[in-house]
């Protein structure tokens, strides 16, 4: 089967790693810093959105946005990701990874300067206006996951393609921490210069009129990097593997591909003709052939990247109510409100900065030594570990002597997320289903994957709210609180063990092996 590969493509399997792998990182991984900087700066400024605009005359705890509104708020983006996931995916094997390639930074940039510009005569006004914005924020973002992936794995080599997929998606790391640090800033500089006594004190000068700014710039920064990035992404050729196998144009691949190669190719127009008339190059996603070949897979995808992000984006998105539950961040009265967002912001990005960076980079560094299976499993196995660690003995973490302990633990989880499964679920789809639907297959595990961080976001926000009404923030429901979804969430990671077992290895072998044997 070897003579049947394309000599374009046997080049770029086995290309010396050069200067374009890494631009193509840089290019795809801006996406992403933007993606997660845009996905989770949201959780800095919840509480601030809560005070400005939710508060009650009168009441001992400042203002907090309504469950209904915390949920939307945090979670609309989220719904947007997965439709556009899903339509961005199978757009980019309809017509190409570089044509769509460019719609999806443009959606990202209007939409997170829209989001900062949300104005309203009222609150429900304003919020709304931030949802309907954050709808089609996420819907930008979703096509980034199926694009980025795919684009990065077709122009790699072999030998490591799974570090530099795993590198574009480690800029997400960076994404959380600056969005941390633009946060810091921001709310520094603000609460220097305007001072606000605490809540306590007096509960409605501790929110500055000045307050309203600052989430509008946290929120408006995330188009700064993607729009940088726009002009890099239209001079990228189209990959070779979608001109030659998917749009049959062996000429156009091999000029293309010359150029970045720097080497003379030669079209090969026959041997594409003879592979795209053979019957196994031709089944459609809904086949049979599809289901005997690669239906076991795509359930291994998308279930392990389901299960994965119930605990990441629970995780990640309420690491502040968490905080708060440790006693780490101080009480909400003890502050005014932009020194609130600071504190928020300080333990976000110290968490970024110990466990959710290195957690990427290490996977970068051993994917192809170790491979996709054996760092997803060992990932989840840890997940499971230390969920359990935190959740059985939790009243021993809540103790004002082991909170840094506590901190730890939980960073831990986060390093061994990233040094596991929430990269290798995004490199595993863009390497084993067929070039035609490697981005709708990616997409959709994509997808399935913001299913679970839905899940995860709406599901937390009510599960981990206390039975002691003194400790639940208002308006919510008595939940299992904080100890019982940590166990929960243990399970969760479990099962992810479990359903890595149908995920195929997929190191060191070409695209078209593996879409043909796999």
């Amino acid at each position: 089967m070897a003579g049947d590969q394309l000599t374009v493509l046997n080049a770029l399997d086995v290309a010396k790693t050069q200067l374009y792998h890494f631009t193509a990182i840089v290019i795809a991984g801006m996406g992403f810093f933007t993606d997660a900087y845009d996905l989770f700066c949201i959780s800095l400024v919840t509480k601030l959105l809560g005070r400005i605009y939710y508060h009650v005359d009168g009441a001992k705890k400042p203002g907090t946005l309504p469950p209904n509104v915390s949920a939307a708020v945090n979670g609309v983006a989220l719904c947007g990701t997965l439709a556009g996931q899903l339509f961005f995916g199978w757009l980019g094997d309809k017509l190409g990874r570089k044509k769509v390639y460019g719609i999806t930074l443009i959606l990202m940039v209007i939409s997170s300067i829209a989001s900062g510009l949300s104005f309203g005569k009222s609150a429900k006004g304003v919020i709304s206006t931030l949802c309907f914005f954050r709808f089609w924020l996420g819907f930008g973002i979703g096509g980034d996951y199926p694009l980025s992936a795919t684009i990065m794995s077709e122009y790699a080599n072999k030998k490591t393609r799974g570090a530099f997929t795993a590198a574009v998606f480690a800029m997400q790391g960076f994404g959380i921490l600056a969005g941390g640090i633009v946060a810091l800033i921001v709310s520094s500089a603000f609460d220097h210069q305007f001072k606000a006594p605490p809540y306590s004190v007096d509960p409605v000068g501790s929110t500055a009129p000045e307050a309203d700014y600052v989430w509008r710039i946290v929120l408006m920064v995330g188009a700064l990097p993607a729009a940088l990035t726009y002009y890099w992404r239209m001079r990228m050729p189209e990959t070779a593997r979608y001109t030659a196998l998917v749009a049959k144009n062996a000429k156009q691949a091999a000029a293309d591909m010359s150029k970045v190669l720097q080497v003379e190719l030669e079209a090969e127009e026959d041997k594409v003709a003879k592979l795209s008339q053979r019957d196994s190059n031709s089944f459609g996603l809904f086949s049979r052939e599809f289901l005997k070949r690669h239906g076991l897979h795509l359930f291994g995808t998308t279930s392990t990247w389901f299960l994965l992000d119930i605990a990441f984006y629970s995780q990640n998105l309420f690491q502040k109510d968490i905080f708060s539950a440790i006693g780490w961040i101080p009480p909400a009265a003890t502050m005014n409100a932009i020194h609130e967002v600071y504190k928020i912001a300080r333990a976000q990005t110290l968490i970024a900065l110990c466990s959710t960076v290195p957690g990427y980079w290490f996977t970068v560094a051993f994917i192809d030594y170790m491979g996709r299976f054996a760092i997803q499993m060992m990932g989840f196995f840890f997940m499971t570990v230390f969920m359990f660690a935190l959740a059985i003995p939790y009243h021993h973490w809540t103790l004002k002597p082991n909170r840094i302990g506590f901190v730890i633990m939980y960073s831990l989880t986060f390093f061994f997320a990233n040094f596991g499964p929430n990269a290798t679920t995004f490199v595993v789809p863009a390497e084993i289903f067929p070039a035609r639907l490697r981005s709708t297959c990616h997409g959709i595990s994509a997808a399935a994957g913001k299913a679970g961080a839905i899940v995860g976001a709406f599901g937390f926000l009510y599960a981990a709210q206390s039975k002691d009404p003194t400790k639940r923030d208002a308006g919510y429901p008595a939940g299992i609180g904080v100890k019982n979804s940590l166990i929960m969430l243990g399970v969760v990671n479990f099962v992810g063990m479990i359903c890595t077992l149908c995920v195929p290895e997929s190191k060191g072998r070409s695209l078209e092996e593996l879409s043909r044997n796999s």
